[in-house]
């Protein structure tokens, strides 16, 4: 069996640290915001998802080179579909429907763009990380306060 020949230990270095640091700090922000509203998907779960997604885009983006780049067969873009599969399996885990009221929609989804938001990480697409992460803080946050401002709470209704 041929195998691609290994990277080296002391080719670790900053860009890659910054990568995955970048994605599992943005990952915990994400998730503080369910933590804080008593949500099961929080902290851990928000960073864990983020981080490794930025893993598997770092790693499918060193192999796709190691390999030939797009000489080879090796296609980056089957991280997304992975990405995909396996949030999609925590997310729906997260969906509750009981007494005609659906629960943890909104974490699903939070849930996806920390994995998405990884993904960017891991890709070093800094500009896309950086907007991504502004829009979703302030439409998190904002949203949040003119529900509790402008709406009835769900129980009044």
């Amino acid at each position: 069996m041929e195998l691609n020949p290994a990277t080296p230990l002391h080719l670790i270095d900053g860009p890659i640290l910054l990568r995955l640091g970048a994605a599992a700090l943005l990952g915990l922000l994400l998730g503080l915001d369910r933590e804080l509203r008593g949500h099961p998907a929080g902290l851990r779960t928000h960073g864990i998802l983020c981080f490794t997604c930025a893993l598997m885009t770092i790693s499918a983006i060193a192999l796709h080179k190691q390999m030939g780049g797009s000489e080879g067969n090796i296609d980056p873009l089957r991280v997304f579909e992975a990405s995909a599969a396996f949030t999609g399996i925590i997310a729906a885990g997260l969906i509750v429907f009981n007494q005609g009221r659906i629960k943890n929609l909104t974490t699903a989804a939070h849930v996806w763009l920390a994995g998405m938001i990884g993904i960017a990480c891991g890709a070093g697409q800094w500009p896309l990380v950086v907007s991504a992460s502004i829009v979703a803080i302030v439409m998190l946050t904002l949203l949040r306060v003119a529900e509790d401002r402008w709406l009835l709470p769900k129980d009044e209704a």
